[in-house]
């Protein structure tokens, strides 16, 4: 398992979500990605991005400056 840091902050939406889910689909299962953002819509369209591609959200916080989310990538269920 790695963990990745994304630093996006000065981003204004859409790019820190589209960022975000060019970096998820390229990792992965069970990894880690910790997206640092300034956005404030990041803290909307982050989470929806995360359960829209079934990843899973394990925290979501903010700072005086930033907002900081911890997202592991899902393993696939097995068919």
């Amino acid at each position: 398992m790695s963990v990745i840091e994304l630093d996006l902050s000065g981003l204004k939406c859409p790019l820190p979500a589209l960022r975000t889910r060019k970096t998820l689909l390229s990792m992965n299962p069970g990894d880690q990605l910790r997206v640092i953002c300034t956005d404030p819509l990041a803290g909307i369209d982050l989470p929806n991005l995360v359960r829209e591609l079934g990843d899973v959200l394990i925290e979501q916080r903010r700072d005086e400056k930033h907002m900081i989310f911890l997202i592991a990538k899902a393993v696939p269920a097995t068919q």
